[in-house]
């Protein structure tokens, strides 16, 4: 699925975790320095590290793993349901999931997959509700949506370091948004059937 006219959103959020992380490294700082979400720091009013952690990342292979998971969803929920729903699904899930990571987590943390969890939990919703017309290609993208939403979640538990409370948290706020966001009149990409009942 290549990025050009159609996923402007995901391509500017690329840019913007891109240039995140750039300015981690020039900065020479602290990740909590450059506006990890951190939660001393946001009962002290800093809220705006609720919104800049999306943006940070704890190294170039969370950077890359990120990036290519944003790459993917982003632009498939782009294509399905417009750049104005992917952007305002983004930031609420990041949100979501900085504000979970707040209650539950007492470290600083960075990275765009409470957001990315978002979207996964979007589109599980929204192809869940549609379920009882989706072709054979639908119901195998429902299946690796959730296989892969279980695994990260359990990798989540196993792996130290993993801000599983971010990523619960934005797959939840996620899903109740994907209950119910509408998709495009045709958001299929061209070649495949444009009918919304025909997933």
């Amino acid at each position: 699925m290549l990025l050009g006219r159609r996923t402007p959103v995901t391509t500017l959020i690329l840019v913007l975790i891109a240039i995140g992380f750039a300015f981690q490294l020039l900065s020479g700082g602290t990740a909590t320095q450059a506006g990890a979400n951190y939660r001393p720091a946001v009962e002290a009013g800093e809220y705006w590290r609720l919104v800049t952690s999306m943006f940070l990342h704890g190294g170039i292979v969370h950077l890359l793993v990120n990036a290519w998971a944003l790459y993917q969803l982003g632009a498939l929920f782009e294509i399905w349901m417009g750049s104005s729903r992917l952007l305002l699904t983004y930031f609420l899930t990041g949100v979501a999931g900085s504000l979970a990571s707040v209650m539950w987590t007492t470290g600083p943390s960075v990275g765009a997959s409470g957001a990315i969890f978002g979207l996964l939990g979007a589109l599980i919703a929204f192809l869940l509700r549609h379920r009882d017309r989706l072709n054979q290609w639908g119901k195998s993208l429902l299946m690796q949506l959730v296989g892969w939403a279980a695994i990260n979640v359990f990798l989540g538990f196993s792996v130290p370091g993993i801000d599983n409370a971010a990523h619960l948290g934005g797959c939840a706020a996620g899903f109740l948004l994907g209950l119910v966001l509408r998709p495009r009149p045709r958001y299929l990409p061209a070649g495949n059937s444009g009918d919304p009942d025909s997933v």
